[in-house]
């Protein structure tokens, strides 16, 4: 693979990381079923009138016994200072611990960047928060469009 690709693939998964940091700030509280979720997080001050982070999912529902959750239709959405999505990460489901800062899935991830320049697939994924680590795990697919960045040579 090309150092550029290398990159661009790192940086990917870095900003996904982000978005999922960023979404740790807005814990769930232990509570029963819902559906149509929704939960926004601002920039900091001065700019705190704007949302930074969107994260939604069509259901939540707890798992027995233990501080788990069951997320359905997970997107999560960041924007720039100008109120224009940078990048928007999807799954169909996942488990989310808020007490540990984990959420998995053996399923389907997509993250979009760039306006959809940058497409990035995988099957399976495990962010932890406390680590600081997302790992995707299966089936990795990367498109760039042309026109997405441009390569300089040293």
């Amino acid at each position: 693979m090309k150092t550029g690709v290398k990159k661009l693939h790192f940086s990917a998964l870095a900003l996904l990381f982000l978005l999922l940091a960023a979404e740790a700030g807005a814990q769930l509280m232990p509570m029963g079923p819902g559906t149509n979720l929704s939960s926004v997080m601002y920039f900091e001050p001065p700019h705190e009138q704007q949302v930074e982070v969107r994260m939604s999912g069509a259901a939540m529902s707890p798992l027995p016994g233990v501080a788990l959750y069951d997320v359905k239709q997970l997107r999560i959405e960041k924007f720039n200072l100008d109120g224009r999505m940078e990048a928007v990460a999807e799954a169909p489901e996942c488990v989310y611990a808020p007490l540990d800062g984990v959420a998995s899935s053996p399923g389907h991830l997509d993250l979009l960047l760039s306006d959809g320049k940058i497409h990035l697939q995988g099957e399976g994924f495990l962010w932890q928060r406390n680590e600081t680590s997302l790992i995707i795990s299966n089936q990795v697919r990367t498109v760039i469009k042309m026109g997405a960045w441009k390569l300089t040579t040293p």
